[in-house]
């Protein structure tokens, strides 16, 4: 398959929130203890408020980045932030999936 053939994207904006969880003091921790399942439903609330459309915010198991969660990666980009506070997903949600940049300050460094 082609791009000219492939089927256009069901999501404009894919977005997965790590909620793993590990028993407590492990040594990678985890980003469930580092509060983000309360992240994610803001981000899910927020997304709505804020009439995003074609939006997806999806809870994923580990994403492997353990040591700088808690995390998030957006897809298609492949763009991946640290999240830690709700304004940090006001800034994302605004500025990366509503107006298309980057929030440079909070993205994570790629490999």
């Amino acid at each position: 398959m082609t791009e000219a053939t492939a089927p256009p994207l069901f999501y404009d904006a894919h977005l997965f929130v790590c909620c793993n969880k590990r028993p407590d003091g492990h040594p990678r921790g985890s980003c469930a203890a580092q509060g983000s399942e309360a992240l994610r439903d803001y981000m899910k609330a927020r997304a709505k408020q804020l009439g995003l459309k074609r939006v997806r915010v999806n809870q994923a198991g580990c994403l492997d980045r353990c040591e700088l969660g808690p995390c998030m990666v957006i897809y298609p980009e492949g763009v991946w932030y640290k999240i830690t506070t709700n304004s940090v997903i006001d800034m994302i949600l605004e500025r990366h999936v509503r107006d298309g940049g980057r929030v440079a300050e909070l993205m994570l460094p790629s490999g």
